[in-house]
């Protein structure tokens, strides 16, 4: 803070997310709010850009427009799609620094990636749903697009420990919620006819409100094990209600905070503490959201 006093250095910080009313979301937004009040005296300026959920092009015409001389990094949480990875290729180009937030983008020429292990993340998943499940039977996995990198990335974790440890548990093909509460109270019904003796559901993407109305609604078979991710209200209370069984979460201000200072660290060329940087995986019972 001090150096970037001294040299009247200004950093001019872009946080690109979904426009959604998804509570992760949210809680990111209010961290952005959060850490923006607390920076200015840091000489930091950060900005938020809503694109639609899932929308590829209008992320690529968010970064495309970015002014150089106005931005001294960018962090995006989107889909990794060929139009979004050219879009990062040229921000990079021109001397933006880039980071991937939650989800990563590998194949583009980003600097660093801020969020869990979304493999790891997806394995944790699993073997909470064998070591919960009694029986045998299928679980389904609710998704929130096959565009979504860190949602593919749990599914394949989530996929690979139930084929070691729990063959007798069928993982069903993902159904793709889109973070939409009502999306999914339409589908599980669905789900349910086809596969009346459902065992356990992985929600790995946001829509949690829908799963919980449609779980609090009743109808669902007995002894139905819920696993989903990241502690908000809605989830909290589900999860205190026994709605859910575990909840597999990150620190929203601790993504935030170090996106911010990987940006500002990138565009100074300083080196980086990447232990700070790792992002926890967090696990929540009911048994111990009350310190959480």
């Amino acid at each position: 803070a001090a150096a970037s006093l001294a040299r009247r250095r200004l950093y001019n910080l872009v946080f690109v997310l979904p426009s959604s009313d998804n509570e992760f979301i949210s809680a990111l937004e209010s961290q952005l709010t959060k850490q923006g009040m607390g920076s200015i005296h840091q000489r930091t300026i950060l900005h938020k850009v809503l694109v639609p959920p899932f929308d590829p092009q209008a992320i690529v015409e968010k970064l495309d427009n970015l002014d150089a001389a106005k931005t001294d990094g960018v962090a995006i949480l989107g889909p990794e799609t060929p139009a979004v990875r050219d879009a990062v290729k040229r921000v990079h180009a021109r001397g933006i620094p880039v980071t991937a937030l939650v989800a990563d983008l590998p194949s583009s020429e980003r600097d660093y990636f801020v969020g869990i292990d979304n493999v790891a993340a997806g394995r944790t998943a699993a073997q909470l749903m064998g070591c919960f499940v009694r029986g045998s039977g299928p679980i389904l996995v609710i998704t929130g697009s096959r565009l979504a990198r860190d949602h593919l990335e749990r599914r394949k974790g989530f996929e690979a420990v139930m084929a070691e440890s729990f063959s007798h548990l069928e993982v069903l093909a993902s159904v793709e919620g889109r973070d939409n509460p009502k999306l999914i109270c339409q589908i599980l019904p669905e789900v349910l006819r086809s596969h009346p003796n459902l065992r356990g559901i992985y929600s790995s993407a946001g829509g949690n409100p829908g799963l919980i109305s449609c779980l609090s609604e009743g109808g669902m078979p007995k002894d139905l094990v819920v696993i989903a991710h990241e502690l908000t209200p809605s989830s909290r209370i589900a999860l205190r209600d026994g709605l859910f069984d575990a909840i597999i979460s990150q620190d929203t201000g601790h993504l935030v905070r170090s996106a911010i200072r990987l940006l500002k660290a990138t565009a100074d060329q300083l080196p980086i503490d990447h232990t700070q940087e790792r992002i926890r995986i967090d696990i929540y019972l009911k048994e111990n959201i009350s310190t959480a």
